[in-house]
């Protein structure tokens, strides 16, 4: 009598390592995708400059304007690109069904999608930066300065994926992951964008006062004046309330998923 044979768990970083892996090998299909998540936000950094520049000479900008554009292009870059897509379609055709029937951690499935979206934004954010530079931007905290700005964006980007997954896994509709990006336009309009938010008018600034990505471009921005530890700290807390509130809805949408199966 022979003893059956089943699959055991590889490991739960194995298991995340090897979808991340898998995610990152199919992002050179998905350069339609990604080209224009890199054009449109290098378009408008340029457009932004050259026409509001002399305007904002007469707000209380404290960096000259390309810098104080330049967090606003790396932030479109890096919000709503992700690999829920991709697990749009593994739902389609079966192939989520299947990995179900594996010891994978289920976590995992998630984790790893993101761990490819965090090289994916990265990979994003990189070629802004460098368009930042060809431009006449320079950054006073020096490399580390530069290091912190990509960090900060990529974990924007990256807490931000919690609601195109959620809506992933909870539709399994290609189309509704594509249009999770709309949710993002009144954050990235109702804040300080153009203008420091003492420049704004009133309701407009009580919203911006409220918005996340105020304060995640407040820290960018003063990467461009120096250390302001109070300003990144803010800019950090807005990133992990955003991360905490999608990813719950994200790991609540795949507990839903995996019920089903």
């Amino acid at each position: 009598m022979t003893a059956e044979i089943t699959a055991r768990p590889a490991g739960f970083f194995r298991d995340v390592g090897s979808i991340a892996a898998r995610s990152i090998r199919q992002l050179p299909r998905d350069a339609e995708f990604i080209v224009p998540a890199l054009f449109i936000p290098v378009f408008f950094l340029i457009v932004n400059v050259g026409s509001l520049q002399n305007v904002a000479s007469f707000t209380q900008i404290q960096i000259d304007y390309k810098a104080y554009q330049l967090p606003v292009a790396l932030v479109f870059a890096v919000t709503g690109v992700t690999r829920a897509p991709a697990l749009v379609l593994n739902i389609q055709e079966g192939y989520f069904d299947r990995l179900m029937l594996t010891p994978v951690s289920r976590r995992a499935l998630l984790l790893g999608h993101m761990a490819a979206d965090f090289v994916l934004v990265i990979c994003l954010a990189v070629p802004v930066v460098v368009v930042g530079f060809i431009i006449g931007v320079r950054f006073p905290t020096g490399p580390l300065g530069v290091l912190m700005f990509l960090l900060l964006a990529a974990s924007w980007g990256v807490a931000y994926t919690g609601i195109p997954y959620a809506i992933a896994l909870k539709t399994g509709n290609p189309g509704a992951v594509n249009s999770s990006f709309m949710i993002f336009f009144p954050f990235a309009f109702l804040t300080t964008s153009y203008v420091p938010l003492d420049a704004m008018t009133g309701w407009m600034g009580t919203i911006a006062r409220y918005n996340p990505v105020t304060y995640l471009l407040g820290g960018l921005r003063s990467l461009f004046i120096e250390w302001q530890w109070t300003e990144l700290g803010k800019s950090a807390l807005a990133i992990l309330v955003l991360a905490l509130i999608t990813q719950t809805m994200s790991f609540k949408a795949l507990r839903g998923r995996v019920r089903q199966k």
